[in-house]
């Protein structure tokens, strides 16, 4: 019965109404309200009405914000993670590595011409001569500077895997458990 739900049909006051002739409530659990309703009805009955399809896309009025300062900071959090601490929320004047690294880009950008990358570069070597240690995130990727491995102890490993996959019964080990035991059949 959850799910057929009533509210669709009549209003609260004549549902309570029917309910209380009926009997199903007693009339000393009569809700307070009720009586003030029924002396006081409202000039217009509160209906439920179904709303009204939408056939048109309604449009976005609120336009992406973005400021000059979240190149550099997406940039800072791609390159540096987090920064060296965890912020401080406890602390009112608290300024993250980041806020203090776009500061400072912003300062030596007013000071002169400059690419973005250089520029980049600079503000961390600067915040670096002022104490805040920055620290770049590992990644994943090989360095173009990595020697290939030997051709010969390529060809000597290949070799070995083979001969391990060709004969797999030598190179497994008895166990005590898997040796039966000699002794007199059971009749």
């Amino acid at each position: 019965m959850a799910g057929s739900r009533l509210e669709k049909l009549g209003t609260v006051f004549s549902r309570t109404r029917d309910l209380l002739r009926s009997g199903v409530i007693p009339e000393a659990k009569k809700p307070i309200w009720y009586d003030v309703y029924a002396a006081f009805p409202p000039l217009r009955e509160p209906l439920y009405r179904n709303p009204c399809p939408r056939y048109t896309k309604k449009e976005d009025l609120v336009p992406p914000i973005l400021y000059p300062e979240d190149n550099i900071r997406a940039k800072f959090y791609q390159v540096y993670g987090n920064g060296p601490k965890p912020f401080e929320l406890s602390r009112l004047n608290f300024k993250s590595a980041c806020q203090r690294f776009v500061e400072k880009y912003n300062e030596l950008q007013k000071q002169g011409e400059m690419d973005d990358d250089r520029l980049f570069e600079e503000t961390g070597k600067a915040l670096l001569a002022e104490g805040l240690v920055l620290r770049r995130k590992a990644t994943g990727n090989v360095t173009p500077e990595a020697k290939p491995r030997d051709p010969m102890l390529e060809a000597r490993l290949q070799s070995v895997l083979h001969e391990m996959q060709d004969s797999p019964e030598e190179q497994k080990p008895e166990t005590a458990e898997e040796v039966p035991k000699e002794g007199p059949l059971p009749s």
